[in-house]
C-alpha cells in the first residue's frame, strides 16, 4: 500500500527588526507557530497509529517485546537537553501501550483515495461504527489494497449530482474482481479556504480536485479566480497549509480547514445547493445484510439492438434502472462495457431470473453485488 507521508511544515521564520538581533515575533505569533506544530504532531501520531493497525494484520501476537525495546532504544538515542531520556521513555511507553490496545480491537480498515478531511472520509463515517479511514495514494491503490486483503473495505466516489460519473472509478469497477457491499450519498457543500488573515479579493487562483472545481464553476468565474486541478480536495488544503501562499485558495471541506489550520473565507460555493456525491464501498465478499439494489457490468455483441435486448429484459420484468453508463474496455480498444444500477431485492426470484436472462443475452457479464440502497441524504454543513 502506498500512503503519502505527512509533509513536515517548517516553523514560521523568526522575523527581525531593523536593529541587528532584535526579535519582533510576538506572543501571538509564537502561539500560532506552536499550534501549527501541534497539528503536525497529531497528524503524524494518527499516521503512526494507522500503520500500527496495518501491521496487526501481519502479526501472530500483539505483544512483541523485542520490537518494543528496539523502538525505545532508537528513540532514547536521540535525547537532548530539550528531550530528556526519561521523558521520551514515558512518552513512547504510553504510545506503545495505546498501539497494542488498538491492535487488540481488530478494527476494520476502510481505504479512501486522498488525504484526511476529504469527502470520502466523511462517507466512511456513515458506513458504520468501528471503521477506521485509511488514506491511499489514489483510486487504483484503494482497489488493489482491498483485493490484496490489506484493507477490509474501500470507498470510492462513483457519481456527482452536478458533474456526473467519475470515469476512472467506472473503469476500475469494470476491471476489478470486487463486490459492492454498501453505498452512501453525501451532501457536498464546498468552502473556499485560505491562509488565516487572507481576504477574498487577495486571491488570484484556486486549487482543488477537478470534480470540485467543476461543481463550483460559476463562483470561480464570477470572482475571476483561475482554477488549477489538484489530486484531492483535502490534499490541496494540506499543500496550502505547507506553502502558505496568500494569493492562493483551495476548495475543500470545513473538516479540511480544521485539520490543516486554514480559514473558511466563503461558504457553500457549489453551483447548486443540492450538490451530492454517491460513494460505494468495496470488499472481496458480498454483504450479508438485506439488499435492494444491484450493480452489474456487461458487454454486448457489436450489432444493432444488442444493448436494447438486454435492457428490455429489465423493462419486461418491471425492474427500475437508476443508472446506465458506457465505458471503453481498455484491454480491448474499440469495445465497450456497460455499468448498470437496478432496484430489486436480492431474494426476489423475478430479479434473479432477469439477471440470469441478461447474462445469457450479454457477451460478458459480471454481477458487482447486491447492497442496501442509500437513503436520500439529509442536508447538512460539511
Amino acid at each position: 500500500m502506498i500512503i503519502g507521508l505527512v509533509r513536515q511544515t517548517p516553523l514560521l521564520p523568526r522575523e527581525r527588526g531593523k536593529n541587528r538581533g532584535e526579535a519582533i515575533m510576538n506572543l501571538t505569533e509564537i502561539r500560532n507557530a506552536i499550534d501549527q506544530v501541534d497539528r503536525q504532531v497529531l497528524a503524524l501520531l494518527r499516521r503512526r497509529m494507522e500503520y500500527v493497525l496495518q501491521a496487526e494484520k501481519h502479526k501472530t501476537d500483539v505483544q512483541d517485546l523485542a520490537r518494543e525495546q528496539s523502538i525505545l532504544d532508537n528513540v532514547t538515542a536521540h535525547c537532548s537537553p530539550l528531550l530528556d531520556k526519561a521523558f521520551l521513555l514515558r512518552l513512547y511507553q504510553s504510545i506503545l501501550a495505546e498501539s497494542k490496545e488498538l491492535q487488540r480491537k481488530h478494527l476494520k480498515l476502510v481505504g479512501f483515495g486522498g488525504e484526511h478531511g476529504s469527502w470520502a472520509e466523511m462517507a466512511v463515517q456513515r458506513f458504520g461504527h468501528g471503521m477506521v479511514p485509511i488514506p491511499c495514494a489514489d483510486f487504483q491503490d484503494v482497489f488493489s489494497c482491498v483485493a490484496n486483503h490489506e484493507l477490509e473495505y474501500g470507498v470510492v466516489p462513483v457519481e456527482n449530482s452536478l458533474e456526473g460519473s467519475v470515469a476512472e472509478v467506472s473503469d476500475l469497477l469494470v476491471e476489478a474482481d470486487l463486490k459492492i457491499v454498501a453505498e452512501a450519498v453525501i451532501p457536498v457543500h464546498h468552502h473556499l479556504l485560505a491562509v488565516p488573515g487572507v481576504e477574498l479579493q487577495e486571491l488570484r487562483s484556486v486549487y482543488s480536485h477537478p470534480q470540485a472545481l467543476g461543481q463550483c464553476r460559476a463562483f470561480l468565474a464570477c470572482n475571476k479566480l483561475e482554477p488549477h486541478p489538484f489530486y484531492n480536495t483535502a490534499g490541496a488544503a494540506r499543500w496550502l497549509a505547507h506553502e502558505q501562499q496568500r494569493s492562493v485558495g483551495v476548495i475543500a471541506s470545513r473538516l479540511a480547514a480544521e485539520l490543516y489550520g486554514l480559514e473558511v473565507i466563503k461558504e457553500n460555493i457549489e453551483d447548486h445547493p443540492e450538490n451530492a456525491t454517491r460513494f460505494v464501498f468495496l470488499s472481496t465478499h458480498t454483504t450479508t445484510e438485506p439488499a435492494n439494489k444491484c450493480t452489474i457490468a456487461f458487454s454486448t455483441e457489436h450489432r444493432v439492438g444488442a444493448l436494447s435486448d438486454v435492457l428490455r429484459i429489465f423493462a419486461e420484468n418491471n425492474i427500475n434502472l437508476t443508472r446506465i453508463e458506457s465505458r471503453p474496455i481498455r484491454t480491448k480498444p474499440g469495445t465497450f462495457a456497460f455499468l448498470l444500477d437496478l432496484q430489486g431485492d436480492s431474494e426476489d426470484p423475478i430479479v434473479l431470473q432477469a439477471l440470469k436472462a441478461a447474462e445469457k443475452a450479454a457477451v460478458t457479464f459480471k454481477n458487482l453485488g447486491f447492497y442496501p440502497e442509500a437513503p436520500t441524504p439529509k442536508d447538512g454543513v460539511c
